[in-house]
């Protein structure tokens, strides 16, 4: 590789866009709909808010790498030089449509490519009717914003090889490097553009860094955004790139109404309620990390809760001592994939109430824990679809049908919580599989029964 001539350079939009460039026949379609034209759109909107108020202000839009074929001739001119596309097509061709609808006289070699996949000349078709029927409703000051936006704002980072398998190569150790980037990470990369104070962005990086990935990780997909889809009876699924959204947060300088209201509620987070996007994200998430580490280390020292703590790492490994959270995560594992489950079910919960009500009133702490662990009496095999059921309400067959989640998130005071009526009465007071009856005897003690 030519150091000189192949390292990254930074083009506008318009500069990219100009340039003689191929989409090779083994491009996979362009699957782009109109949510991912939605966000783009969206995007710029937001790249020409921040630049009125930013001099010289610069809004990256991804990388795209493309293969430089060789020439002959050594006096060729960069507009001789022919690109073929390998990685940012899809993004690529999106802004072609959208600079067509701004400048329909706009002319490129782009314009020459022949398509004969269904799918991609269907969502080309439907993305560039999406686009002239947002623009139809905004007038030319706002194009013409976009248009110099797409000239003047928004960059690509470009890369460029002579060799075919050396772009290929490029391409993995940009897209995968052994796997996508995590959603917290995508999360993370866009609340750092939010931030527009060096020091605060400093701070932000620190809070980031000193934590581990695995537990930022574990954070939301085991515990925020199920709770979040549970407070609103909806089923949960796995936490992917395509539900970031959830956690993009307000714009702080947004007039909407809730958006006040978010902004005069700050720095006091709820884990159903959207936040400010930029540096609340990471207060967000170190705030739950510890409020996670104090709720397992107030079950580890309050003897009111010596019950459930044994309840809780009854059926793990045997170990020496539970002094703190981790050793008590540690001493929870088991061999069980549905106690798992159930555990975590009741620090969803627990985490869920005391988020709201912030307080360790020992008979709802104790109805939550029956709640979760009554779920584990009641089935053989426990698998996740199973908790997503019940944490809803929506599985008849167990032996408790409410929807506890969205019952303490609606909840005006805790004692509603720990009022609240479960049911422990099973046939022949016997759990569903008979290596749970220890469990089930625990529970019908610990509250009474017994």
């Amino acid at each position: 590789m030519d150091s000189q001539k192949d390292r990254p350079e930074i083009w506008s939009v318009d500069h990219l866009l100009a340039q003689n460039i191929i989409i090779p026949s083994y491009q996979r379609p362009y699957k782009w709909g109109n949510k991912n034209i939605r966000e783009l759109i969206l995007d710029i909107q937001k790249s020409i808010e921040e630049g009125r108020k930013y001099p010289n202000f610069k809004y990256r839009v991804g990388t795209v790498i493309l293969y430089r074929e060789s020439k002959a001739e050594p006096y060729e001119r960069e507009n001789d030089t022919e690109y073929a596309v390998v990685d940012g097509q899809q993004r690529l061709l999106s802004f072609l449509l959208l600079k067509l609808c701004l400048d329909p006289n706009f002319k490129c070699e782009l314009l020459s490519a022949k398509f004969s996949d269904k799918v991609t000349k269907q969502n080309l078709h439907d993305n560039a009717l999406y686009i002239r029927e947002w623009f139809s409703s905004v007038d030319d000051e706002t194009k013409k914003a976009f248009n110099g936006a797409l000239k003047d704002t928004l960059e690509v980072v470009v890369l460029t090889v002579n060799e075919l398998s050396e772009a290929f190569q490029l391409f993995d150790s940009q897209n995968t490097r052994g796997r996508e980037l995590d959603p917290h990470d995508l999360l993370k990369a866009y609340h750092l553009r939010e931030i527009h104070d060096e020091e605060a962005m400093k701070c932000a990086v620190l809070k980031w860094e000193s934590k581990e990935p695995k537990a930022i990780h574990e954070l939301f997909s085991n515990y925020l955004f199920p709770l979040w889809n549970w407070s609103k009876r909806r089923k949960s699924g796995s936490f992917t790139a395509a539900e970031i959204d959830l956690y993009k947060g307000i714009e702080e300088t947004s007039d909407y109404t809730y958006a006040k209201r978010a902004n005069k509620a700050k720095p006091y987070f709820q884990i159903v309620e959207p936040i400010i996007s930029g540096r609340d994200f990471f207060e967000m998430v170190d705030h739950y990390m510890q409020m996670l580490h104090d709720i397992k280390q107030e079950l580890i020292e309050n003897p009111d809760f010596a019950a459930i703590k044994a309840l809780l790492i009854k059926w793990g490994p045997k170990v020496e001592q539970v002094n703190t959270p981790v050793e008590l995560d540690v001493a929870c594992r088991s061999w069980s994939t549905g106690m798992n489950h159930a555990r975590n079910l009741f620090f969803c919960a627990l985490l869920c109430y005391y988020d709201r009500f912030h307080n360790f009133d020992l008979m709802a702490v104790k109805k939550l824990f029956t709640w979760a662990m009554m779920l584990r009496v009641d089935i053989y095999s426990l698998g996740y679809d199973s908790i997503n059921l019940y944490a809803i309400g929506e599985e008849k067959a167990y032996t408790n049908t409410k929807p506890v989640i969205s019952l303490i998130t609606t909840a005006r005071r805790h004692t509603e919580i720990s009022g609240m009526t479960l049911d422990l009465k099973r046939t022949d007071n016997k759990a569903r599989a008979e290596k749970w009856q220890q469990l089930y005897d625990a529970l019908l003690q610990l509250n009474g029964y017994k």
